[in-house]
C-alpha cells in the first residue's frame, strides 16, 4: 500500500514480569508511549489517506482500556506476561477491527517503555 501514516499517544500502568527473575519480576510502572502505523492503498476525494484523527481517536479508545491499570490484573495478561511484545500485540488486536475497510491496513504497533527500550508487533500480510 502505497500510503502510511504515524500516529502517536501513551498510556502509564503497572505491570510485573511473572519468572522473568530480575527486578522486572516486581510490580513496577512505565509512561508507555504506543506508535501506530497504518497504510492504505488509496487517497480520498480531500487527498487524505486515512484522517490522523479518526486514528488516533481509535488508538485512544484501546489505550483508555490500559490506562493506570495494574496490567497483571486485567483479562488478556491474567495468563501472558505484559511485556512490550504481548501488549504491542493485544493493541493491534484490539485496534484492527475499527478500520472496516479491506484498503487499509495496521503495518506496525510499537510500545516504548523508555526512551531506550521498544518493542513492534508487525502483523503477517
Amino acid at each position: 500500500m502505497p500510503y502510511e501514516i504515524k500516529v502517536e499517544d501513551h498510556f502509564a500502568a503497572a505491570h510485573a514480569l511473572r519468572g522473568y527473575g530480575g527486578a522486572c519480576e516486581r510490580r513496577h510502572g512505565h509512561n508507555f508511549k504506543v506508535t501506530a502505523v497504518v497504510t492504505a492503498a488509496a487517497l480520498d476525494e480531500v487527498g487524505m489517506s486515512l484522517d490522523f484523527k479518526e486514528v488516533a481517536r481509535f488508538l485512544r479508545e484501546v489505550l483508555e482500556t490500559l490506562d493506570h491499570q495494574d496490567l497483571n490484573e486485567l483479562a488478556a495478561f491474567r495468563n501472558t506476561n505484559a511485556t512490550a511484545e504481548n501488549i504491542a500485540t493485544y493493541i493491534y488486536s484490539e485496534l484492527a477491527p475499527r478500520f472496516k475497510s479491506p484498503e487499509v491496513r495496521i503495518a506496525r504497533i510499537s510500545v516504548e517503555e523508555s526512551p531506550k527500550y521498544a518493542a513492534s508487533y508487525l502483523p503477517p500480510d
